[in-house]
């Protein structure tokens, strides 16, 4: 356990596995934090060695102020691979929000990324394809949920199925008891800026994963981002929602180290 010392944040962190093994880097999304990879880190820490983190602003990291937010979690993210692994290749799991920060980084470091997968997110990418699949989501799906006390991105089947499973996810999104989220939407909302152009030069395996059930982020907008990537891959998970990573953690864990393995 650590903590890394930032402008205007102090980013906690966790190194698992051993010290000399390649280096897995994992980055939640909004209603996550480092315990977010609970179901990951006993099987990835057998091979890799796995750093987990906590946001700024995410407990118990913290922020001094809601700005720059959303703008740092990029530079905060190469300033935690650069304390854990100076120099060594990197490889990076994201989910939803965190694809935000794992794929600015690739695009600013491509020599030190060996792989990249992004769970249930396009970070930040937009085609006129990202697009038409955010304008097709039907509106008022999450207000439901969250109605109905079911965190969305949990999502129905999760909390219907396994309910013990819903319940954490709850607790540890409750966490940020601090955070402003809506504000932290809004400037991921500002970051959607990445284009075509931008990831045609991203010349490194991408795995691109999505819940078939996903009402946060839409599939087909995960598809659209791996189809623009020159080593795209993309699987779509049936019975998961927008945590597939917890929510059907076997699948998950099998399709990403198998992955990580073919692109070491």
């Amino acid at each position: 356990m650590a903590w890394l010392e930032r402008p205007g944040a102090r980013i906690y962190y966790d190194l698992h596995g051993p010290a000399d093994a390649p280096l897995v880097v994992f980055a939640h999304g909004l209603g996550g934090n480092h315990l977010s990879w609970w179901q990951q880190i006993p099987a990835f820490s057998r091979d890799f060695r796995c750093l987990v983190f906590a946001h700024r602003g995410f407990a118990p990291s913290t922020q001094d102020a809601p700005e720059p937010g959303a703008r740092a979690f990029a530079d905060d993210l190469a300033a935690l691979i650069d304390a854990a692994a100076p120099g060594q290749p990197v490889r990076l799991v994201a989910q939803s929000m965190g694809g935000w920060s794992c794929l600015a980084y690739a695009l600013a470091n491509p020599g030190r990324v060996r792989a990249l997968v992004m769970c249930d997110t396009h970070g930040g990418f937009w085609s006129p394809e990202t697009a038409a699949a955010w304008a097709a989501k039907p509106p008022g799906l999450e207000a439901d949920l969250f109605a109905r006390g079911i965190h969305p991105a949990a999502g129905e089947r999760m909390a219907r199925e396994q309910p013990e499973l819903h319940w954490l996810y709850r607790g540890i999104d409750a966490l940020a008891v601090a955070l402003e989220k809506d504000a932290l939407r809004r400037q991921l909302g500002e970051l959607w800026t990445i284009t075509p152009a931008d990831v045609a030069a991203l010349d490194l395996p991408v795995l691109c994963i999505a819940g078939e059930e996903d009402i946060v982020v839409p599939p087909a907008a995960v598809e659209a981002f791996a189809r623009a990537l020159p080593r795209g891959e993309y699987v779509a998970v049936p019975a998961a929602g927008h945590s597939v990573y917890f929510e059907r953690a076997a699948a998950f864990n099998a399709l990403v180290l198998d992955f990580l393995r073919r692109a070491a």
